[in-house]
């Protein structure tokens, strides 16, 4: 079953032009992310300073393992969530988020439906589990913070918008009601839209970091920095919250 055979009447464009400014405001949105906290200037500078610090140079040879493993282990698997409840929920919602994102895009331009529709409902249940799981027990540690699942801040944009926009594409598909598909318009909207201010571009840039992380492991640089001033205690009772951690 294909959901997009029933989008409204009322839908002012196509969805496969929907699904295509959305493309474009994740491009734009993420280059002026780049652009304006200079993470790109930050990812080639700290590289230089790596190479400058280095203790001895890797070839191709030695890099290719490395590269490999960082990205099947801290990408694919998320190893870098020591949590193991709080792992699951996020390979839960980065998985079936990749699920209901690329079934989308198959339904959408080419009229799939079968295992498509099936697909992208499992996706969608899939971030549902994980982020309502991340969002109501995990998110919150009530103890050490002070502070309620109800407190949202901005950082708190990107989950809100991404569980939105899952939750209301099942009840969509489910009830065909105008209203839930104009709440799923809305929310994926927001998740697209919002990539400028929200986690999304992080997304982009997170594997490269990764990557030149270990790199500077294996060749020494790392070794060599300044060690890091101390810093102030950050948890402890009653201390307020700006930003959620996410760890």
């Amino acid at each position: 079953m294909n959901p997009f055979a029933h989008v409204p009447e009322f839908f002012p464009v196509t969805m496969q032009l929907y699904v295509l400014l959305m493309m474009a405001l994740v491009v734009a949105g993420t280059i002026i992310d780049l652009k304006h906290k200079k993470s790109a200037d930050f990812f080639f500078a700290n590289s230089k300073k790596q190479q400058a610090n280095a203790e001895r140079q890797l070839n191709q040879a030695q890099k290719t393992p490395i590269i490999i493993k960082t990205l099947t282990t801290d990408i694919l698997l998320s190893a870098e969530f020591h949590n193991p409840q709080r792992r699951l929920a996020h390979l839960l919602k980065m998985y079936g988020f990749i699920l209901f994102l690329f079934s989308t895009l198959i339904m959408v331009f080419t009229g799939a439906g079968g295992l498509w529709g099936l697909l992208w409902h499992v996706g969608a249940l899939m971030v549902c589990v994980g982020g309502y799981w991340f969002w109501f027990k995990l998110r919150v540690d009530v103890s050490a913070e002070g502070h309620q699942w109800y407190e949202v801040v901005p950082a708190d944009l990107f989950i809100l918008s991404l569980l939105g926009t899952t939750t209301f594409a099942l009840a969509w598909s489910v009830t065909h009601s105008s209203l839930f598909f104009s709440l799923f318009i809305l929310s994926s909207t927001i998740l697209f839209g919002s990539v400028r201010w929200s986690k999304f571009a992080h997304m982009f840039f997170k594997p490269a970091a990764a990557v030149q992380k270990h790199l500077a492991k294996a060749d020494g640089s790392r070794d060599n920095l300044p060690a890091p001033a101390d810093k102030p205690a950050q948890f402890g009772l009653g201390i307020k919250r700006e930003l959620p951690q996410h760890y």
